[in-house]
């Protein structure tokens, strides 16, 4: 099957949601995050948000059917990854280093310094997989005020202590 990596169009905002609940099916692998495969999705309107600031790609088969996206928005010098998910069926095969990559090039050409996000510090399909990505793990102490409510808002949220972490990648490079 051949992919190709585009930026996104309101058109797709639509098939977003369903790709995230089916990537989101991993985490039954996981029995204390099973939860997380009914759990919510980044609502259509967030995604607006990110094509608006020309911050959202997807992948998309031959047929021009998404099965993997990347949302994020600009926060202060970085652009900040609200989202990023591959339809379960085609897990594995490099769409989220590909949207990774567009990412990166998105930020480089705003004139951004850097990638940030927040996400699972043990689980193998997060922190690691982004770790081998170019990412590291900023500590508490570091943290910019925009990630610090982030990961407070995701604690309140219902995720347990040190679970999640914030993580970030320079672009400047």
């Amino acid at each position: 099957m051949t992919f190709s990596i585009r930026p996104a169009t309101p058109a797709d905002a639509c098939h977003l949601p369903g790709v995230e609940r089916s990537a989101a099916q991993v985490f039954r692998t996981v029995p204390e995050l099973a939860w997380l495969a009914e759990g919510e999705v980044l609502p259509i309107e967030a995604h607006h948000a990110c094509m608006e600031q020309h911050a959202c790609w997807v992948a998309v088969d031959g047929h021009d059917r998404p099965l993997g996206f990347l949302s994020a928005e600009r926060c202060g010098r970085d652009l900040h990854i609200l989202e990023m998910s591959v339809a379960r069926q085609v897990q594995g095969r490099g769409l989220g280093y590909r949207l990774l990559a567009c990412a990166v090039a998105g930020a480089r050409e705003h004139g951004l310094s850097g990638l940030t996000l927040t996400t699972f510090c043990t689980v193998a399909w997060n922190a690691p997989f982004y770790r081998k990505a170019g990412f590291h793990i900023i500590a508490p102490s570091a943290l910019e005020p925009h990630l610090a409510a982030r990961l407070r808002q995701e604690a309140e949220a219902g995720f347990g202590p040190g679970t999640r972490c914030a993580m970030r990648r320079d672009v400047t490079g």
